[in-house]
Parts: structure tokens; C-alpha cells; sequence
């Protein structure tokens, strides 16, 4: 069992985003003790840890929670589960590609200013 600032060093979110994924129900169920302080799972640190990465690769909160409802209702839904994660990965990747160009251009740049800095004479 974590608190909540063990979470937050663990995560590095913020206890009022974890209060936030809790409101919303991205984060279910998480345990009081007996000082009525959060408490959280290894099962639920998990979750979090999965949470973040669809969060860092730009999978929206509805998204997550479209998620979370599809995997409560268990077996029934895991086509329409892997379907969601099929469609964020395509996203992810033509991302990548974006970003790749980018960084592209970003290093054809750097070369055309060391070539300039380089071309000078400093006497």
C-alpha cells in the first residue's frame, strides 16, 4: 500500500491530479486508512503507470475512461478494448512521423548555422 505522497514521488503527478483521476473514476476504488488518508495498490499503481503513458501519447481523459468502462465490463468487451489501443498506437506512430520530420529540419538548421559559425573568420 502507497500513500499519497508516496504516489506522487513514484509518479511525479501532483496529489491533486491523483484527486482528479480519483473524482473522475480513472482511478477507481482507491482505499482509505484508518486516518481516513488515500491508500493505493500496487494493482492501482499499475493502472496509473498505464494511465500516464496513454496520457503522455496524447490519449484524451474520455478516451481513458472509455477504456476503463469497456475493461469493467470484463471479458465481453476486449475486441472494442484492443480496437481503442489499435487506433491510439496508429495515432501514436503517424505522431512519431510528424515529429521525426520535424526533428529533421530542426538538425538541418543546426548544420546550416555550424556551417555558417565555422565559414566565419574571427581575427
Amino acid at each position: 500500500m502507497y500513500s499519497i505522497r508516496e504516489v506522487q514521488i513514484k509518479s511525479g503527478l501532483p496529489a491533486s491530479t491523483l484527486r482528479y483521476y480519483e473524482k473522475e473514476g480513472i482511478l477507481p476504488e482507491v482505499g482509505r486508512d484508518e486516518g481516513g488518508r488515500r491508500v493505493y495498490t500496487e494493482k492501482q499503481m499499475d493502472w496509473l503507470r498505464f494511465v500516464m503513458a496513454m496520457k503522455d501519447t496524447g490519449m484524451t481523459i474520455e478516451e481513458i475512461k472509455t477504456y476503463l468502462e469497456l475493461n469493467a465490463k470484463g471479458e465481453a468487451t476486449i475486441h472494442e478494448r484492443r480496437d481503442l489501443l489499435v487506433a491510439h498506437k496508429k495515432k501514436v506512430e503517424e505522431h512519431m512521423v510528424q515529429t521525426q520530420s520535424n526533428l529533421e529540419k530542426i538538425i538541418q538548421k543546426i548544420a546550416y548555422y555550424d556551417r555558417v559559425v565555422m565559414g566565419k573568420s574571427f581575427s
